[in-house]
């Protein structure tokens, strides 16, 4: 195989969740008087909670403190995390399930390369957490995508190198963030029309072809 251990990026790749960040941010938005809508919330998708609270504020006039920035940032969280509480299983449909079985009963490693300081909480809601050799999360990082930094540490977990990893990702920001740390790499969904990506899939299931079977996929 050519690959012994792949990285996959969480919301949006193994968990939807970007509604309920969405939802989140829009409340604390419209709490502050600040405009926000679903593009500006695509701006947001892989960047760390306080960058994304940053790109938030700059269409508020007013200055605020590192402090209150901070408690904004609880806030949303907060709230986020009371949309958690409705994940479970259900929430992973069976084609991301099989997945994550064929790859393991493989002999492949798999781990979670999330900016999200969340990712354990939610991959404990979703039952999917005994798949996964390592996590490298938010909580365990000091710059957010498109550093590569979450991804070095998942193949730093995984007692491995980034030629040896594959990384699945949604957004631009993590297709970045691969190739600034020598991954190669998948993109989906919004990534999909990436070109630095190495593949191109359109369901999580290709991930057979590449990585065990025929290549039968968009490079």
């Amino acid at each position: 195989m050519r690959y012994k251990n792949i990285i996959f990026d969480l919301d949006g790749v193994l968990v939807f969740t970007d509604e309920y960040h969405y939802l989140a941010w829009k409340q604390v938005a419209d709490k502050l008087g600040i405009p926000f809508d679903e593009k500006m919330n695509n701006r947001l998708r892989g960047v760390s909670r306080m960058e994304s609270l940053d790109i938030i504020l700059s269409k508020s006039r007013i200055l605020f403190s590192e402090s209150q920035k901070k408690n904004i940032a609880e806030e949303k969280n907060a709230i986020y995390k009371k949309f958690l509480d409705n994940l479970s299983p259900l929430s992973i449909d069976i084609e991301t399930f099989e997945t994550l079985k064929r790859l393991r009963d493989s002999g492949i490693k798999l781990a979670i390369g999330s900016s999200s300081k969340n990712a354990e909480y939610i991959l404990e809601k979703t039952g999917i957490s005994p798949f996964f050799t390592a996590v490298s999360s938010g909580l365990n990082i000091l710059r957010s995508k498109p550093d590569p930094e979450v991804f070095l540490k998942a193949a730093e977990y995984l007692k491995t190198y980034s030629k040896d990893c594959l990384v699945i990702e949604d957004a631009h920001s993590g297709i970045e963030a691969a190739c600034n740390g020598g991954f190669d790499s998948v993109g989906m969904r919004d990534a999909y029309s990436n070109k630095k990506a190495t593949y191109r899939i359109k369901s999580i299931k290709e991930l057979i072809d590449i990585v065990i079977g025929s290549n039968n996929v968009c490079r």
